[in-house]
């Protein structure tokens, strides 16, 4: 391959991904180190940047995960506000991006704008703003309570904050003038001045999680990355080409939007060795409790009486189960659940529905198979790079956010055996070409300037 075709290949954009809640770190691991000190996060943050990740993104569990009035036996418990912690993280990295995961619903703009312009000033232009919105279940630990129904007003007023926000941010001239704003709409009626000035990126980069047809929409209105669940090849290239499709409506270029999807990664010397980890790590991310309350949610049947490892009861699904939580249930599982399928099974190479008993599992087997929106790549360096690079050349994604199962180590060994093989096919950076978050993804400042 000449240095031309090197230079003008499409390259892979990574990230790394700490969630908040559903936490799928292996605990049991004698490597698993404390999710709530601060060495832990900033182990992540250092692998991350050697190994030229664009971002590192810390997600914010408003409240823990319950079942049936107790918190999931897997879930995280303590963690501090994620903010804070990336504001420490500012002073000991000098180029990873910092994306923190913070809620439409129960924010206001202003007070919102400011701290994340805060951390943008801190870390010489380097923050993100992952929004979402939120339930019913963490509304009740507010004191307006209730929640904002996710097809419509959720959205509406997720939409009209991050607009009120940008309106904030843009506030001031790029010469570093401050300027009168107001915002009127149906959720926000604000009007002042706004506190900052502009940062060196302009504004932070705002990334949104994106499957149903309102995320889809507002992601291409509003997003300059999307966190996906499509990481598969066929899965990819169709949402890759139908939240592409939609940005010329508004005023968009492909280049204006990255869609990276959350993926793990498990290596091995061999592709049996690799196998072998990825299921013992597996197994230990479903709890013998989660592998039968995961069917429950979908087949409202009581499971306490089966074992999680005996085979999968003669259930079926009924048309909207009880649940007391969110409805966390995946989306995948609850298609087949709508198919009359039994509950839960799925292939693994594509993520297509099968009925679960034709394969002859387990009910803990088919929680595996079926249970998280993450694309997982198991196998040897070299293999994991060539599929990687694939999704990537095929238009199946831009990169893509790696969700480790270990804390503090478990970006180590992909920084260590992956990234040099990608960078021998050209498909990664040798080295930061830029000091903001905007010129790691290759995106213009918001109003043109640098």
């Amino acid at each position: 391959m000449t240095v031309r075709q090197r230079s003008t290949r499409k390259r892979i954009h990574l990230a790394a991904h700490l969630p908040g809640v559903d936490n799928p770190t292996v605990r049991a691991d004698p490597r698993s180190r404390s999710q709530i000190e601060f060495p832990s996060y900033e182990h992540l943050a250092h692998t991350a940047e050697r190994g030229l990740f664009d971002f590192f993104l810390l997600a914010e569990g408003l409240r823990p995960s319950e079942d049936e009035g107790r918190i999931r036996d897997l879930d995280v418990v303590g963690r501090p506000e994620a903010l804070t912690v990336l504001g420490a993280l500012a002073g000991v990295t000098d180029r990873l991006g910092l994306a923190v995961t913070l809620n439409a619903t129960f924010h206001e703009p202003y007070e919102l704008a400011r701290r994340l312009a805060t951390l943008d000033h801190l870390s010489g232009g380097r923050a993100a703003w992952n929004v979402v919105v939120s339930s019913a279940f963490t509304g009740e630990n507010f004191r307006r309570g209730g929640y904002l129904d996710r097809a419509d007003d959720a959205y509406a007023r997720a939409a009209e904050f991050v607009a009120a926000v940008r309106e904030l941010w843009g506030s001031w001239t790029p010469d570093g003038v401050p300027r009168p704003f107001a915002h009127q709409g149906r959720h926000f009626d604000i009007a002042g001045e706004f506190g900052l000035p502009r940062s060196p990126q302009g504004h932070p980069v705002v990334i949104q999680a994106a499957d149903s047809e309102e995320e889809r929409e507002f992601a291409a209105a509003t997003a300059d990355v999307i966190f996906s669940r499509h990481g598969s090849l066929e899965a990819g290239r169709a949402f890759y080409a139908d939240v592409k499709g939609r940005l010329a409506k508004y005023g968009r270029t492909s280049d204006d939007l990255k869609i990276m999807p959350g993926v793990t990664v498990v290596l091995g010397d061999t592709a049996a060795e690799a196998r072998e980890r990825a299921a013992g790590i597996q197994r230990q991310q479903v709890s013998p409790r989660n592998a039968l309350r995961t069917p429950e949610w979908i087949s409202d049947v009581d499971l306490s009486s089966h074992d999680p490892d005996g085979p999968l009861p003669e259930t079926g699904p009924v048309a909207e189960p009880a649940i007391t939580q969110e409805r966390t249930r995946r989306a995948d599982s609850v298609a087949v659940a709508e198919k009359g399928l039994p509950p839960l099974g799925r292939t693994r190479e594509w993520g297509s529905p099968v009925p679960a008993k034709a394969q002859g599992l387990s009910i803990r087997q088919a929680v595996i198979e079926a249970g998280g929106g993450r694309q997982p790549f198991v196998g040897t360096p070299e293999t994991v790079a060539a599929e990687l690079d694939l999704i990537v050349r095929r238009d199946a994604a831009d990169g893509f956010v790696l969700v480790p199962h270990l804390t503090p180590g478990g970006l180590d060994e992909f920084v260590d055996r992956v990234v040099p093989l990608l960078q021998e096919r050209g498909a990664f950076r040798t080295e930061y070409e830029g000091t903001t978050l905007r010129s790691h993804l290759g995106l213009t400042d918001p109003v043109g300037k640098g």
